[in-house]
């Protein structure tokens, strides 16, 4: 699985909003790959961040 698609799978089964380190954590990957992944699919609008530096997918 790709790390974009790891990651927002990651936070769909999320009950709530995730750091990219706790992200990192519960996918198994790198913390800087996470960031990569965040910033594209915030680019692409399938995530949002509803507080400083916590994500969630736009439900």
């Amino acid at each position: 699985m790709e790390t974009v698609e790891l990651v927002f799978k990651t936070l769909q089964d999320s009950e709530a909003p995730l750091k990219s380190a706790e992200i990192a954590e519960k996918a198994g990957i790198e913390k800087k790959e996470v960031d990569k992944a965040i910033k594209k699919l915030k680019k692409d609008e399938k995530i949002f961040s509803p507080k400083r530096c916590f994500y969630d997918t736009s439900k």
